[in-house]
């Protein structure tokens, strides 16, 4: 792609001489953005997919989501069972993976087959991007907190400037994996995972030790508030891969016939294993420690020499999270319409990241209001999840991507004013009910009708998917 995002059917010389194979391009910046990748591009395996999704969940927050699971009610086993159901939403993360390599486009340029060229802008804005933003927002905050303790024991004073320059520098690391690419991300994810692996090895050691396997709350939960918990407790496990909508950015440099197979294979497994993993030794610590404040309560059972080390990792995994999410966020503002570079776009993104960050950490409870509203992102991710994965079932894989480059009126997937209206019903069909649904920071009123049953995330998805099977046009 040349300096400023052509029209999306065409390709300048100066492109294909600069844009080269991921395996050659690690130390160089990636110069495609929301283009199509050509077939004189494509290498790599789709076992190179697991590191990168591995590298992205063996983090801090995924062992605080297993706490919370025991902080919840739960016993320790019931608590193990919501773990594993929740983490196979991540098969879906690679069904939505396999059409990157058949239409060499991401994520974000595949999803106007199923929303149209005007539709898929609304989609990137909110989903794409804003969603990201919030996401990256959040997890820079958790990796500053572990960045201030380290500069705490390093005997210096996390004073106000210095809290800005450890934000500063996260992000600055963050964003330099998410410039230079698709490339880099290949290269460093596999060491990262290994370094992060040791890293919970010795943590797992620790907590193992000291976990109670026959735990249970003094008030076991039963009945309806029992199945209320198992159901908020798959919803809170399951919009982490849930929230992965961009995986086919990831995947899209690989050849066109890379078996969709062992691309929801390594994916799916890249996420579920090292998820499943931390987050069990989440819900082990929680009948040790309390895991209200997980960084104190960990320090209790980990070796007192490890603390800097287990900080350090925890930095690093954020890091991974981040720059994954950068990454598409930046292709998200490019197909929003923003005719800049990709490495400009993912900048701009850890801009706006890093400042709702300091703003959230110095000046007021920002992320505390950002992380709430999250908490309902399932009521819009997993509908659109649905519309995204039954569009692939309906199309049997089969997408052109050089027609997807098309955004003139012209184009295959203008349809009706820009917006494909199947695509358009079926995801307002799904939020509406999924919103009726929900028992969050509110109670809709199925949910109040059912006890406080929250059954967003399977209606949601299953009346997209319904709908959106049926209006489709199976022609295309």
């Amino acid at each position: 792609m040349a300096s400023t995002i052509p029209e999306p059917q065409q390709s300048s010389a100066a492109t294909r001489q600069e844009a080269r194979p991921p395996s050659d391009q690690a130390g160089r910046i990636e110069t495609h953005g929301i283009d199509h990748i050509p077939d004189t591009e494509r290498r790599g395996r789709p076992r190179q997919l697991f590191s990168v999704w591995a590298a992205a969940n063996v983090n801090y927050l995924s062992l605080v989501i297993g706490g919370a699971l025991i902080l919840m009610g739960l016993t320790l086993w019931q608590a193990l069972a919501v773990i594993v159901v929740g983490n196979l939403f991540w098969v879906l993360t690679g069904v939505l993976a396999i059409p990157g390599p058949v239409a060499g486009a991401p994520s974000e340029v595949i999803t106007r087959a199923m929303f149209g060229v005007r539709g898929n802008r609304v989609n990137n804005a909110v989903v794409g991007w804003l969603i990201s933003v919030c996401y990256f927002a959040l997890n820079l905050a958790a990796a500053s907190t572990a960045a201030f303790a380290l500069v705490e024991r390093a005997g210096l004073t996390a004073s106000t400037p210095v809290q800005v320059a450890v934000v500063l520098v996260i992000a600055a690391l963050t964003l330099a994996i998410g410039v230079y690419g698709h490339a880099l991300i290949m290269r460093l994810y596999l060491p990262i995972t290994l370094v992060l692996t040791a890293v919970f090895a010795v943590v797992a050691v620790a907590v193992l030790r000291q976990a109670d396997y026959s735990y249970t709350p003094a008030a076991p939960l039963t009945g309806l508030d029992l199945w209320a918990v198992l159901l908020a407790g798959v919803t809170l496990i399951g919009s982490g891969p849930l929230s992965y909508t961009t995986s086919a950015d990831f995947s899209r440099y690989l050849p066109r016939t890379t078996s969709a197979k062992a691309i929801i294979g390594w994916t799916a497994l890249g996420g579920f294993l090292p998820s499943v993993v931390v987050c069990s030794l989440g819900a082990f610590a929680a009948t040790a420690v309390d895991m209200t404040d997980p960084q104190s309560g960990l320090q209790r059972i980990l070796p007192g020499w490890f603390d800097p080390v287990f900080l350090l990792a925890l930095v690093l995994g954020t890091i991974a999270i981040n720059a994954l999410t950068a990454y598409s966020a930046g292709l998200a503002l490019q197909a929003v319409g923003i005719r800049v570079r990709r490495s400009l776009s993912v900048i701009a993104d850890g801009t706006a990241a890093a400042g709702l960050t300091l703003y959230g950490l110095l000046v007021s409870d920002f992320l505390d209001t950002v992380s709430n509203v999250l908490q309902l992102t399932v009521v819009l991710l997993g509908p659109a999840v649905a519309v995204y994965a039954t569009d692939i079932a309906l199309r049997r894989n089969r997408y052109d991507g050089p027609a997807l480059m098309d955004e003139s009126r012209h184009s295959r997937f203008w349809y009706t004013g820009g917006v494909h209206l199947p695509g358009a019903l079926a995801l307002g069909a799904g939020v509406t009910a999924a919103a009726l649904c929900v028992n969050t920071l509110y109670a809709g009123p199925v949910a109040a009708a059912l006890g406080g049953l929250d059954l967003a995330l399977p209606v949601g998805m299953a009346v997209s998917a319904g709908l959106y099977a049926v209006l489709a046009d199976r022609r295309q």
